[in-house]
């Protein structure tokens, strides 16, 4: 326990150099591979994000993980990343790699078998009702719980449906 309060320049500057670059690292790599690589687009996406925190927290912490070691390991995440991306072209990788969105409303009705399909509360898609600033269950045309997680809220404007292309991939039950 008295290693928690020791102090050492050589390890505060073995600190400050590996974070440096690992964040440079991490900086050119989402350059060079695009956004895409921190955004909520899939479960993939998101084990890329605990990945990457996990390499640059290591690589910055521990004494037995050096930089190369970390810049490595964030290349080949990132590759990985690439490599999914690529793959998932095909619709039928896509669909066992990615979570298919589904509708929790349609119009005024209340999916209940899609809200326990999906664990989503009542009182969450009340909160997201109001944050979409429906008054009224009669505004809403259709809600959709998203492959990222987000809850989307299509509102009815003027009697007019919702194109068909907006719903293609959501899932009814």
């Amino acid at each position: 326990m008295s290693d928690w309060f020791e102090f050492s320049w050589e390890a505060f500057f073995a600190i400050l150099i590996t974070a440096t670059g690992i964040y440079l690292v991490v900086i050119l790599m989402t350059r060079l591979c695009g956004k895409r690589s921190f955004s909520k687009m899939s479960s993939f996406d998101f084990a890329m994000t605990v990945a990457i925190g996990s390499i640059i927290a290591s690589t910055i912490l521990s004494k037995s993980v050096s930089l190369m070691d970390g810049i490595v390991g964030t290349v080949a995440v990132y590759l990985l990343q690439i490599f999914a991306a690529f793959i998932r072209r095909s619709d039928t990788v896509k669909k066992v790699m990615d979570n298919e969105p589904l509708l929790l409303m349609d119009g005024s009705l209340i999916l209940e078998d899609n809200l326990k399909k999906s664990r989503v509360a009542k009182s969450d898609l009340r909160a997201k009702l109001r944050e979409a600033n429906v008054v009224e269950l009669s505004e809403v045309k259709a809600v959709v719980f998203e492959t990222t997680g987000d809850i989307s809220v299509l509102h009815k404007a003027h009697d007019r449906p919702v194109e068909d292309f907006l719903l293609e991939d959501v899932a009814r039950s």
